[in-house]
């Protein structure tokens, strides 16, 4: 599951290292060498045109300085190199990159993001020791965007309720999920979405866990909740379909553990036969 290395210490202040880790990103993929998936070096740098204040700080992966940087859409990669999409790399580069990875994306779209005012359009500057990029004319602040988004297994019994989102690439059936809205706490959130999306009502909302999920700038917040009552009805312009699944049930393709919060909380409430 994509978490923080307990090597990684998060630096806001540039360093200077002989060979550091360099994170480049061209919309949600990585600059990585094609035959061996190595991150660039000083030479692709100059290729590129990249140069020392492209680039914002990430941190420490045990003794490896990384920092990040961007490339405009359709930007060539350097001879040699490739851009691969983020999510494709869970499971090809060690965990520990590809979570560090994540953080410096979320980073470099911050930045690629915020280079003007929101306000009055004047480009914007980096405030030294900070994560924020400020307003030279109207002093207007930009810190990187983070998404609260809720997850939830309804529990019934010994049944749990998933569900196939509509537009999912991997038609996976997981749990219900959604997006906190303004003025909202988490367990808001939840009881809502349950409500809009299947149309039952729950309670004993408890915490399960939480991950970084930079696609793009997420943070998901994951819970089980007890059933009360309703029928399942689906909003169809979120959910394909939605069902109950006991121990005896045939069980739906789901989520795998490793890499996302969703498999790792079905598979600590997977329905079990007793006696």
């Amino acid at each position: 599951m994509l978490q923080t290395p307990i090597n990684f210490v998060p630096l806001l202040v540039a360093q200077q290292h002989a060979a550091p880790l360099n994170l480049v990103f061209c919309g949600d993929a990585l600059l990585l060498r094609a035959d061996d998936l190595a991150l660039p070096g000083h030479r692709e740098l100059d290729q590129l045109g990249l140069q020392d204040k492209d680039f914002f700080p990430v941190g420490l992966l045990g003794e490896s300085y990384c920092q990040t940087a961007w490339l405009a859409k359709g930007s060539a990669p350097a001879e040699g190199y490739g851009f691969r999409r983020l999510r494709g790399l869970f499971g090809t580069l060690p965990d520990e990159l590809v979570a560090v990875a994540g953080r410096a994306y979320q980073i470099a779209e911050w930045a690629r993001t915020h280079r003007f005012c929101g306000a009055c359009a004047t480009p914007t500057a980096h405030v030294p020791g900070e994560r924020c990029l400020r307003c030279p004319v109207c002093a207007e602040v930009a810190y990187p965007r983070i998404s609260p988004a809720m997850m939830v297994l309804i529990k019934r019994g010994d049944s749990v309720l998933l569900a196939r989102h509509a537009n999912s690439p991997t038609q996976f059936f997981t749990a219900l999920a959604g997006f906190l809205e303004a003025g909202e706490s988490i367990e808001d959130a939840v009881h809502r979405e349950v409500f809009e999306e299947v149309g039952l009502k729950v309670r004993d909302v408890s915490y399960f866990g939480s991950q970084p999920w930079p696609f793009p700038h997420s943070l998901m917040i994951a819970f089980t909740a007890e059933y009360v009552s309703g029928e399942i009805i689906v909003d169809e312009n979120e959910i394909a379909e939605a069902h109950w699944y006991g121990p005896h049930d045939p069980f739906p393709k789901v989520p795998p553990t490793g890499f996302s919060i969703a498999g790792h909380l079905i598979a600590a409430h997977l329905p079990r036969a007793t006696g």
